[in-house]
């Protein structure tokens, strides 16, 4: 009921859905850098893979010579190449 109510009030007053219904946004330049806004939490990093908790369940970002260039509050910059992004339920 409660994420129903949310998904109204974000479609009546024309809100970004990421912002109401605590959605990530991946930004990607190419498949050298992701930005990813709006996570819950780091799970995992390596060289090679970055887990991310985020609202519905974790986000796994798979590459190589993965370096983190930012991480404040609830973004990250990632940089590396980048080879698979994928949504994965908790």
């Amino acid at each position: 009921m409660r994420e129903k109510l949310k998904t109204v009030f974000t479609n009546t007053f024309d809100l970004p859905s990421e912002v109401t219904l605590e959605l990530p946004r991946i930004t990607m330049i190419g498949s050298i850098h992701a930005y990813i806004e709006n996570h819950q939490g780091l799970v995992v990093f390596s060289e090679s893979e970055l887990l991310l908790k985020v609202h519905q369940g974790l986000v796994r970002i798979k590459g190589e010579n993965f370096v983190l260039k930012m991480m404040i509050d609830k973004d990250i910059l990632l940089e590396g190449t980048i080879q698979d992004v994928r949504f994965e339920d908790e």
